[in-house]
């Protein structure tokens, strides 16, 4: 009599013979009867099986089951909840982050789920399951979930054009904007650069942003880099509402929501403040101090990441996609496209700084919506997001059915190393077996890395600066209206001795930096900017670089006796 509890997570080519089927991945056998090789006769008694004699061969399956079953094997006892109270106390405290939520699910089951320190500074209210954070680009698989739905319906296809279904839509390249597809948007190919200050606090609607994103210049060729891009992702949305006869907002609410029960996911700053229990942002100021900050509305980014929600929402999130488009007995998207969604599309590249950040990894992709790497052997389905005072994190273990959800209040790192990706690490490190990596003082050191650049370009800068300088002209002569196609109108006017800046919803004073370049002072998100004047052939001011675009100055209308200025 030999006692067996074995869980199988790998297909293995059966030695026993054609007459013994193989064992499928994720095959469980507790207390059940299974035929494990040819004329075995299994008998359950009480749990125990009695077996016939096995063949080496056969044994040797045995071996390298129980040897794959290690790392799964403490999902079957007990989970340790001390332990990764600990992990995520940890990180709290190594990342100054105030509060966070964090779901974890196995076996399509919500193993854990629970809530740390406090929805904002100076308060006592705690963070719950279910408070709400903003959950930023881990919004992004949202959208390709529901465009797998639409592709199911036959109402799109990955590689429609996208005018197909968004006919204002274009790329100032003209190769690009005749065949930009649906799957070039959602997998960051497009050859456009971020250019977030299009939506970012900006006072434009979604189809403005997507018009004038049409005129800015691709930096790379068509489908050659992988450049990550909001704004395409909010064209995707904005498919998906289009083509579906509704929103994407509406397409999201009653296709998703619902159905997994996210009863306390919304689409926008109006709705999460309306709610008791909801976190603030926070970030470190310029002081080094964490600070609470006001929530941001970012409605206007749609598809690519203004989803609220709470670490119970995305319990159920998390168990749908680890469920293979099945939540709770129901299939609400084919096996066939959510796959798709989780398959490389576009190969990133591992840079220094990527490959510090990732010291177990070897390659990593984007697929739609989802980042995909290797770890530790292990595929990772992952996806960051950070907004705003906020981060967040999912993951996915597909082939042992795990995965997590973490949400933090605090922008503190940055979106590739803070708490959310430290801990997410150490949590797989602990609940997978493999051996312990300090992540916290590993990401800080790359953090502390950035800052180190960044501040080593600005004291470059200011050694370079010419002090005793003037500008070229009498600060009237930089008064006018000053023209990007994309980027629209900057207007420089003069008060108090002061020239002053006003571009989309911001509006800062230009404080004079050297010859005829002056520094933006004022918006955080245009903190360290510069403006630079430049001169036309006749000596006159004629445009000036910001952003690093090319504005031309307007002509000043001209009025005729007895009109009205």
């Amino acid at each position: 009599m030999i006692p067996l509890s074995i869980r199988f997570t790998a297909n293995f080519q059966n030695p026993c013979g054609p007459r013994v089927p193989s064992v499928p991945r994720g095959f469980t056998i507790l207390k059940q009867t299974t035929c494990l090789a040819r004329h075995a006769r299994c008998v359950r008694s009480q749990g125990i099986f009695q077996m016939k004699p096995l063949s080496k061969a056969c044994w040797l399956v045995l071996l390298i089951a129980v040897a794959f079953s290690l790392q799964a094997s403490a999902f079957q006892q007990a989970i340790d909840t001390a332990a990764i109270d600990a992990v995520v106390q940890d990180t709290m405290r190594a990342w100054d982050v105030p509060g966070a939520s964090l779901a974890i699910v196995k076996d399509d089951r919500v193993i854990y789920l629970k809530g740390f320190g406090v929805r904002e500074l100076g308060s006592q209210q705690p963070v719950t399951p279910d408070t709400l954070f903003a959950i930023a680009s881990t919004t992004k698989a949202f959208t390709t979930t529901a465009m797998a739905m639409l592709v199911d319906e036959g109402k799109i296809n990955w590689d429609d054009p996208v005018r197909k279904h968004l006919e204002f839509f274009r790329l100032a390249d003209p190769l690009a904007s005749e065949n930009v597809t649906l799957r070039d948007l959602v997998c960051h190919r497009t050859g456009l650069s971020r250019n977030d200050l299009l939506w970012e606090e900006s006072p434009w609607g979604r189809e403005e942003i997507l018009r004038r994103i049409g005129w800015v210049k691709l930096n790379r060729p068509f489908r050659s880099t992988y450049q990550y891009n909001n704004i395409m992702f909010l064209a995707a949305g904005e498919v998906v509402g289009r083509t579906s006869g509704g929103s994407w907002e509406s397409f999201i609410q009653s296709r998703i929501f619902d159905p997994l029960g996210m009863s306390t996911a919304n689409f926008s700053i109006t709705q999460v403040l309306k709610s008791s229990d909801h976190s603030s942002p926070h970030r470190k100021n310029k002081a080094g101090k964490v600070e609470a900050i006001s929530w941001v509305n970012v409605d206007n980014i749609g598809g690519a990441g203004c989803i609220n929600a709470s670490a119970r929402d995305m319990s159920r999130w998390v168990r749908f996609q680890l469920g293979d488009g099945i939540f709770e007995g129901k299939r609400l998207v084919s096996s066939t496209n959510l796959a798709e969604t989780h398959t490389p599309q576009m190969v990133i590249r591992m840079d220094d700084q990527a490959m510090a950040l990732n010291p177990y990894t070897t390659q990593v992709t984007y697929g739609m919506g989802w980042i995909i790497q290797d770890y530790h052997g292990q595929t990772l389905i992952s996806h960051t997001g950070g907004l705003n005072g906020f981060r967040a994190r999912v993951v996915l273990v597909p082939r042992v059915k795990l995965g997590m959800a973490i949400l933090t209040n605090s922008s503190v790192g940055s979106s590739g190393a803070s708490m959310h990706t430290a801990a997410t690490n150490s949590l797989l490190d602990l609940l997978l077996g493999f051996q312990k990596t300090d992540w916290n003082s590993l990401l800080a050191e790359q953090a502390r890395k950035v800052e180190a650049a960044e501040k080593a370009r600005l004291d470059e800068r200011e050694t370079k600066r010419q002090k005793e300088t003037h500008t070229s002209h009498d600060l009237a002569a930089y008064i006018g209206t000053y023209l990007e196609p994309a980027y629209g109108t900057v207007t420089v006017s003069l008060a108090d001795g002061s020239l002053l800046l006003q571009w989309s919803s911001f509006e800062a004073k230009l404080d004079h930096f050297h010859f005829d370049a002056f520094s933006v002072e004022g918006p955080s998100l245009l903190e360290n900017e510069q403006v630079v004047f430049t001169q036309g052939r006749d000596g006159d001011i004629a445009g000036l670089n910001f952003l690093g675009l090319e504005f031309v100055k307007q002509p000043s209308p001209v009025y005729r006796s007895g009109q009205s200025k």
